[in-house]
């Protein structure tokens, strides 16, 4: 068996030096305060019941699409999906991936073009980073949420050839805070720059029946990224904008071209869970549970040591590997299923818990979590 080369093997050992080595986790029954299921739709026997059946009432037998959706794997459900998303967020067009990942990779990757200028937020999902360093375009970060600094950034390059975006989120993964959209939406449409935003965790837990802001704000955006992977309890993702641009990506987005397709059973489970978050009342009971946690914090004089939220994200820092991981595990001793962010997945000083809240967690549940964080903190 080869052995692994020095360099990477050197990465490694880096990674155990600074407490920062990734393992993968197993299955438990902890009390859920990690994960992106905000409405316990992945355990949702409705939406499994009601994409089994229609598979099954239209004769479709298959586990793969035998290829991309250029070749043979185009199937009925991906039309009424992408019709269904366009009613919904009342859009003209939308093009389904088969996850976030691939979709910001497809997205950034090939629609800036050489000479054109990409501004982002600096706490930007890897994904759509990693799709920047696949473009030619230029790129330049600005400070996060500051919108003063995203001015400064395009003053000095407004002259520049070449088309300029902006990409930022609706709500940040590792922060669960949100930006001023209006205001860069008024900022791009005052220096022509296109918008790109992804609403990953904004989906089914903000706007009217968990639309995301930018339906809620009636934002008119250059695309909208959004997944089925959070809140939605599924998988796959798509790129919401116009005609056009659904168009352009079919032609150029390698990670939609050069992909088999996502199998019948996938996109009847996404169909079926953007009809229950159109009539559920869980993103109500979520909203709720989001109030309280605020107020345990308040009450338990934890609110300096939040990051000011009002999504299903909650991060409390705690600077240091060792030290947050050890909490972490403290918690999970306590029957909490509470993750440790690391670094380099955010900055060195920066390390935190991360409580993501879901319409499942009971009042009590969160109380009994808050005050046992009151003895580590």
């Amino acid at each position: 068996m080869n052995k692994l080369p020095i360099k990477l093997l050197q990465k490694l050992q880096n990674r155990q030096t600074e407490n920062a080595l990734r393992n993968l986790g197993s299955e438990n029954n902890l009390v859920d305060f990690s994960s992106n299921d905000y409405l316990g739709f992945s355990a949702n026997e409705a939406i499994f019941n009601a994409a089994h059946n229609h598979l099954v009432a239209n004769n479709i037998k298959q586990n793969g699409v035998t290829g991309s959706r250029l070749l043979t794997g185009n199937h009925d459900l991906y039309n009424m999906v992408e019709q269904q998303l366009c009613h919904f967020y009342n859009c003209e067009s939308a093009l389904v991936f088969n996850s976030g990942y691939d979709a910001n990779l497809g997205f950034f990757s090939c629609v800036p073009q050489r000479d054109d200028i990409i501004f982002y937020d600096e706490y930007i999902h890897a994904s759509i980073r990693d799709g920047i360093t696949m473009s030619n375009a230029k790129a330049y970060k600005f400070k996060h949420n500051n919108l003063e600094d995203l001015k400064d950034k395009m003053l000095r390059y407004i002259n520049e050839d070449g088309e300029k975006y902006v990409v930022t989120e609706s709500v940040f993964s590792m922060d669960g805070d949100t930006p001023n959209l209006k205001a860069i939406s008024q900022l791009c449409k005052k220096n022509t720059a296109h918008l790109i935003v992804d609403e990953a965790h904004a989906i089914g837990v903000l706007g009217p029946t968990g639309s995301g802001l930018i339906k809620a704000l009636k934002l008119d955006v250059f695309a909208r990224i959004i997944t089925f992977g959070k809140a939605l309890g599924c998988h796959g993702a798509a790129i919401i904008g116009s005609d056009l641009l659904k168009q352009y990506l079919i032609n150029f987005s390698r990670s939609f071209i050069y992909t088999t397709g996502l199998s019948p059973h996938s996109l009847a489970t996404i169909k079926f869970a953007n009809e229950e978050l159109e009539k559920t009342s869980q993103i109500e009971v979520l909203h709720e549970n989001i109030s309280f946690f605020k107020s345990e914090i308040n009450k338990l004089q934890l609110k300096d040591k939040f990051i000011e939220s009002n999504s299903a994200i909650h991060c409390c820092i705690i600077p240091g590997n060792d030290k947050v991981k050890t909490i972490a595990k403290a918690f999970q001793e306590n029957n909490f299923n509470i993750k440790p962010i690391l670094s380099p997945t955010v900055p060195k000083g920066q390390e935190r818990l991360r409580f993501c809240l879901h319409s499942y967690n009971s009042k009590a549940e969160i109380s009994q979590v808050l005050n046992l964080l009151t003895t580590f903190v």
